[in-house]
């Protein structure tokens, strides 16, 4: 299975630069960060860089080595980070450039790496980049998508084609001074770059390099299958999904989403970070990239035909996507399999659960899963991805009123539809404590509201009790640490309708087993049918909250066979 690189493989690449250890992003779990809900070191309601900085020690201790923030660069805060007007400073309610070294420093120190959130996509509407490009200023004339309109049989005038934004309406905003339409694949205040310009391959190239000078490991590269539309603006052909024209569900995205050209960009990047490590040495600079896309699509991401290599890993979100509370055993093997049948060969597979564009855990696939689905994340072989907040089981803000709504797409399609869009839900405040604003802020209003139960469910009870969410987390990372679970293939069985398992097994190592129960009721299962039968028993190494059974339990042969499993249970065991 080409689940993880060898060991043999491994090895080789590690001692090839000594101490050094390039291949540190294989088995991380990074952590993301949404820096606006993290920790308020000012008290203005609003997360800030220095309140990561001093929540670096909770990263520590809880076992992450690396993090990813989402974005903190200059903004006028239109789609909160992801509208940049200047891609080498830091937004000011975030802190200052000072604050960010002093982050990389302490990262340092705790051996913390950082990633940082790339936009190459587009800028805001004020980057000095567009203002320039509007005014057809010499050599930024062409850094944007701009494009004439047309006179429709009613004398008025019309966008260039029928492209719509992801964010709902036309993709086509008139610019007046300029006289001709830009395209926007997201807000208006969001112009895409044109990146059949070499200048603005160039100003990118300049950025990620100025922020590898700063010190970071990485970035994760935001919406890279959006990089390229069709050079001759061709309308796109009707979906017949819906037949509301502003919607982004209209028409196929054959010409805006997903173009060839997108693999060169992303080919060229990653030769870009492999040169910065070869001549400044140190640990390897990754990238990981963002893309709803094909799944066959995406395994190019990783490397063509000839070779030539994409991200260290393109995010797999088919177990956000295509699960759901409704999906069984055999939804869940299914997802699981075709990415690591399909992923190429000595390439490293991972695992996304939540982020902030998507529904938590807990409130996708219920509160009673979280440890069950923490255990997945954790014991499948390659990169596990955590969002802030599911190792405590932070679970989605629903009900925020229409007047706390910030969210651009809520916004876009008005009161009566925004909680249907929302993104704000599952970027409420991180709950440290049962304090004010749940530990976050001292403010009287935070930029979004807190989840209202954060009293009951917050960081500091969960390290206070013997079992709790944070405590089954901290387990699991521990446990990756195990050789088996670095380099072991991976075999997934399903053995019934709700049950599945994923076995661990590596040669003069002890294997482990991950049993989980996807339904909401008990399950008996047969475990003779997924163990050899000269096993004597299994060791219980983490259980969950609600499990019948304690870490450390010993399960004998003469059990396998009428094994219970509570609902959403999951158990990780080693194989005696």
């Amino acid at each position: 299975m080409a689940a993880l690189a060898s060991a043999e493989s491994s090895e080789e690449a590690s001692n090839a630069v000594g101490d050094i250890d390039n291949e540190w992003w294989k088995t991380a779990v990074f952590y993301q960060i949404y820096p606006r809900s993290f920790m308020d070191s000012n008290d203005d309601g609003i997360g800030d860089l220095r309140g990561v900085l001093s929540k670096l020690s909770y990263l520590a201790e809880t076992g992450i080595t690396a993090t990813w923030l989402s974005p903190i660069f200059q903004s006028p805060m239109i789609d909160f980070g992801y509208d940049i007007s200047d891609f080498k400073a830091i937004h000011e309610e975030y802190g200052t450039m000072e604050d960010f070294e002093e982050l990389i420093a302490e990262a340092n120190r705790l051996n913390i790496k950082i990633i940082l959130d790339f936009v190459p996509n587009h800028s805001s509407d004020q980057c000095e980049w567009f203002i320039k490009s509007a005014a057809r200023e010499e050599g930024y004339e062409d850094f944007y998508v701009w494009a004439d309109g047309h006179i429709n049989e009613d004398g008025e005038m019309e966008p260039p084609n029928n492209w719509q934004s992801v964010f709902y309406g036309s993709a086509w905003t008139w610019h007046p001074e300029r006289g001709q339409y830009y395209y926007h694949q997201f807000t208006a205040e969001q112009p895409d770059l044109n990146y059949r310009n070499s200048k603005v391959v160039e100003a990118m190239d300049d950025v990620i390099t100025f922020w590898l000078d700063k010190g970071v490991s990485g970035f994760r590269v935001d919406a890279v299958n959006h990089l390229f539309e069709d050079p001759e603006l061709r309308d796109e052909p009707l979906s017949g999904k819906t037949q509301d024209k502003s919607s982004h569900l209209y028409t196929e995205h054959i010409y805006t989403k997903d173009l060839p050209e997108v693999y060169d960009m992303l080919y060229h990047w990653r030769n870009l970070l492999d040169e910065y490590t070869e001549k400044h040495g140190g640990p390897a600079r990754i990238m990981m990239t963002e893309a709803y896309a094909d799944l066959k699509f995406l395994m190019d991401y990783y490397e063509n035909a000839d070779g030539s290599k994409g991200p260290h890993f393109p995010f797999n979100f088919f177990l956000l996507t295509d699960i759901s509370q409704t999906s069984d055993a055999r939804d869940y093997v299914f997802n699981i399999q075709k990415w690591l049948t399909y992923m190429p060969r000595n390439h490293v597979a991972n695992w996304v659960m939540s982020n902030h564009d998507n529904p938590r855990i807990a409130s996708r696939l219920g509160v009673d899963s979280v440890d069950a689905m923490n255990m997945l994340l954790m014991t499948l072989p390659g990169v596990a991805v955590t969002y802030n907040g599911d190792e405590i089981g932070m679970q989605d803000f629903r009900d925020i009123s229409w007047e706390d709504t910030v969210d651009p797409p809520a916004r876009n399609v008005g009161p009566d539809k925004y909680k249907e869009v929302s993104r704000d839900p599952v970027r409420t405040p991180f709950q440290w404590s049962g304090e004010k604003n749940a530990g976050f802020s001292n403010a009287d209003k935070t930029w979004l509201p807190v989840h209202p139960n954060y009293e009951e469910l917050n960081l500091e009870i969960q390290k206070s009790l013997e079992k709790s969410h944070y405590s089954v987390y901290k387990d699991l990372i521990e446990l990756r640490k195990l050789p088996v679970m670095e380099q072991g293939r991976t075999a997934l069985e399903v053995i019934s309708r709700n049950v599945f398992t994923v076995t661990r097994s590596l040669k003069g190592h002890s294997s482990i087993l991950t049993i989980i129960n996807t339904s909401d009721e008990e399950q008996m299962v047969n475990l003779l049918e997924v163990l050899d039968e000269d096993i004597k028993q299994l060791t219980v190494l983490v259980s969950g909250v609600n499990s019948i059974y304690d870490k450390g339990t010993e399960i004998p042969q003469e059990d396998f066979e009428h094994f219970i499993l509570t609902p959403q249970e999951a158990l990780v065991c080693m194989i005696e």
